[in-house]
């Protein structure tokens, strides 16, 4: 878990700048943010069967393509659209994945009309409050939970879509509804305070 800096940080967030600035400054840290969580939940459906390495790289593409990740705006997607993003290298290619993003986005609007939020959703299922749990191993840190099952079936029931329990888990970990920095890591417990 050591690097060159003399930190200690989880196994994964070592090899490559990006893993290790976005493992330092962002992961973990909870947001109730629902452009955040919007793009947080856009990133986590695009990795899915990729690595999150590639996904990083291709954060800024995302950006740009799904108008910052406003949900209104990218609401309003159609198919030129989609078509558009099938052609745009900075993004994953994927027509399932574009579509879902473009649905998920009319799905966040669906909950601010209901009166709820994005957040307000993904924070009931931890009670409001960031869990932390205490790992030694990555081999330990499930890659789904009852509550990212839970979340999941929510969210499918709410019209979000590419929101499996697994993918709905590293969703929660990223948005700091779980704080799963290894024991050993230097942000273990620090990521509650940002």
């Amino acid at each position: 878990m050591g690097s060159d800096d003399g930190l200690t940080r989880c196994s994964w967030a070592r090899g490559a700048p990006e893993l290790t600035a976005y493992h330092d400054a962002e992961w973990g840290v909870p947001s109730r943010d629902e452009r955040h969580l919007f793009e947080l939940l856009t990133l986590e459906g695009a990795q899915a069967g990729l690595s999150w390495l590639t996904i990083l790289r291709k954060r800024d593409g995302y950006r740009r393509a799904f108008a910052g990740f406003d949900a209104e705006a990218v609401a309003r997607f159609g198919a030129r659209d989609v078509d558009r993003l099938l052609a745009d290298a900075g993004i994953v290619r994927h027509r399932g994945k574009i579509e879902a993003t473009i649905g998920n986005a009319r799905a966040v609007l669906a909950l601010h009309e209901a009166g709820t939020s994005l957040a307000d959703v993904a924070w009931d299922v931890v009670g409001g409050e960031p869990r932390t749990n205490r790992w030694r191993r990555l081999a330990d840190v499930p890659a789904e939970t009852p509550e990212s099952h839970a979340l999941s079936r929510d969210l499918k029931r709410r019209g979000f879509r590419f929101v499996g329990p697994t993918t709905v888990y590293s969703f929660m970990q990223a948005a700091g509804l779980v704080d799963d920095h290894l024991v050993g890591c230097f942000r273990h417990g620090a990521v509650a305070r940002g």
